[in-house]
């Protein structure tokens, strides 16, 4: 949040923060350090990309929309046989640490290896962004939204098998 690099977001960053969300105290809040950490992951994911990789999962009047959740999209990724294996060895850890320093520094790996797979995939970041507040709040907030990230990267995969499998009998 201090680095130089950090420094060159702040005026887009902090405009957008409601006055509650800022630091009074110079410590980084929540918000702050959820906001940061999600507008650099979407920077990583649309460099070089022509379209927009950002879309909500859910519109304004509550309809389904085009993006989806980053552990979707990974789950989409893990049905390739060929990445699976790494992309579960990234996925795990993460699962299991509550140090948000730790789940970011994971995000941004898992982000990395999304855009290097070159999958046309909108992420509903404004939603991963939710996701990393909530998970600072405490350690039952924190297992939480774990465990929502473990179904959506396990269950998506699943069902997407189950899928094809029916496909193949008829």
């Amino acid at each position: 949040m201090a680095s130089p690099q950090a420094q060159s977001v702040w005026p887009v960053m902090m405009a957008e923060l409601q006055k509650p969300m800022l630091s009074q105290n110079g410590e980084p809040t929540y918000a702050e350090i959820a906001t940061y950490a999600v507008v650099r992951l979407y920077a990583i994911h649309q460099q070089s990309i022509d379209t927009c990789v950002y879309s909500p999962s859910v519109n304004q009047y509550n309809e389904k929309s085009e993006g989806v959740s980053l552990f979707v999209a990974l789950a989409g990724l893990r049905q390739n046989e060929d990445v699976k294996v790494a992309l579960d060895r990234r996925v795990q850890p993460l699962l299991a640490t509550t140090n948000v320093n730790s789940v970011i520094n994971s995000l941004t790996h898992l982000v990395a290896i999304l855009k290097g797979s070159q999958r046309t995939c909108k992420v509903d970041y404004a939603r991963l962004a939710n996701d990393l507040f909530q998970f600072q709040i405490s350690y039952e907030q924190a297992n939480r939204v774990r465990l929502n990230w473990g179904r959506q990267y396990f269950y998506s995969n699943n069902k997407s098998k189950k899928e094809q499998n029916e496909g193949k009998k008829n």
